[in-house]
């Protein structure tokens, strides 16, 4: 009698026994940059935030409110892995969730594998995050394949100009290093890529990186930057009185941001950049009267009253949140390390944020959760969709 007494104490004492889960929450937590050189993805964190408050107010997941912990790294690798450890080990968190920057979760991917944590939806489309699942198996990203994103502009070059002469801005990271090799891969021999200079995080200039970029008498330029490098190098290309036909990476196309680079240079500069991109844009008039899109805005109002709406990305942050929401509630009510990644692993998801027709798949021999997207041109202050959904598998 004794032991089944004690069998039975032991089963209700379980769910508590899993770090983060709580009868009455669910601790999750992550590195956002809030400042430093790509501050303006804190809002990757503060929008997820906010939409985990919405759904608290809505009752949670089974009950239990989602505390969600996003620490300033000030895009700091090592200050990354410092706080992804305080996170793990002494906020004692169920997963890192929504983590921004490749260098940065490849450099904590070992240690949270190490301790079967699940890392979870990362801001990167790096490669190995999704190649390498069989050695870690606890990681998995988010965004499209950087690689796929570079082949896509690559193909699309190739096919409508492809006499192009193509100049490369791109980070010194497996990130710029994923998006040169793939449009490499998508030219298929098309087109010419007649100069490349890249850049690194720290750098404070890129002034003569844009020197010998135009020097090269390039028609065309990517732009493989986060956003603050991105918009220099709009700028820089604007002060030399060089006007290519611009491709800017989709980490780089938040509204607001747009709005600096054609501030800083002129609208004719700006107009007509190509990127691609996943999710609905929340200030362009397609979208005005999409339920979503009213909710988006009704929880920023709510929950997080100071921030732009034109900053997309606290639209990204609660389209991933979606996402963490949608998997907690797979992993049922006995939350457990190993359940939130058997859920995370079999996703099958209609996400509202996103384009009709993207969805989030995954299986365990598929770590990328968004694999298509469409192409888009800024026009007018707003990105224009054109032409259908296309793969970003690399």
């Amino acid at each position: 009698m004794i032991g089944h007494i004690a069998a039975a104490a032991l089963a209700l004492a379980a769910p508590s026994a899993t770090p983060g889960v709580t009868s009455t929450t669910i601790t999750i937590g992550g590195t956002v940059p809030i400042s430093g050189p790509a501050a303006a993805y804190g809002s990757v964190g503060r929008g997820a935030d906010a939409y985990f408050k919405y759904v608290d107010s809505q009752g949670g997941v089974f009950g239990r409110k989602i505390v969600y912990k996003f620490l300033d790294d000030e895009f700091n690798v090592s200050k990354t892995i410092l706080l992804t450890r305080q996170l793990v080990e002494q906020d004692n968190v169920l997963a890192i969730f929504n983590s921004v920057g490749t260098e940065h979760a490849l450099a904590i991917r070992a240690y949270l594998n190490d301790r079967k944590v699940p890392q979870l939806f990362v801001g990167s489309g790096v490669s190995k995050l999704a190649t390498e699942h069989a050695k870690y198996p606890w990681s998995m990203g988010y965004l499209p394949s950087f690689a796929g994103e570079g082949t896509i502009y690559g193909r699309y070059i190739a096919a409508h100009t492809p006499k192009a002469r193509i100049a490369v801005l791109y980070e010194n990271s497996d990130f710029g290093k994923d998006m040169l090799n793939g449009l490499r891969r998508g030219l298929g021999g098309k087109g010419k890529i007649v100069a490349t200079q890249s850049y690194e995080i720290a750098d404070s200039d890129i002034g003569s990186q844009m020197a010998r970029l135009k020097s090269s008498n390039a028609d065309t330029l990517m732009l493989f930057a986060t956003p603050q490098f991105a918009i220099f190098g709009y700028v820089g290309a604007f002060r030399l009185g060089w006007h290519p036909q611009v491709y800017v990476t989709s980490v780089s196309i938040s509204p607001d941001i747009m709005k600096i680079a054609r501030f800083a240079t002129s609208r004719k500069h700006v107009e007509g950049s190509i990127s691609i991109a996943f999710v609905k844009d929340p200030t362009s008039k397609l979208w005005a009267n999409d339920k979503t899109v009213r909710l988006y805005k009704s929880i920023l109002q709510r929950f997080l009253p100071s921030a732009k709406p034109d900053d997309v990305f606290n639209y990204y942050g609660m389209a991933v949140a979606y996402t963490m929401v949608d998997t907690l509630r797979k992993a049922g009510r006995n939350l457990t390390r190993e359940s939130v990644l058997q859920a995370a692993t079999h996703l099958n998801e209609t996400n509202p944020f996103m384009l009709p027709g993207v969805r989030v798949q995954t299986s365990p021999n598929d770590y990328y959760p968004l694999d298509t997207v469409k192409l888009a041109r800024y026009r007018g202050g707003h990105w224009q969709f054109f032409g259908n959904l296309v793969s970003a598998r690399d």
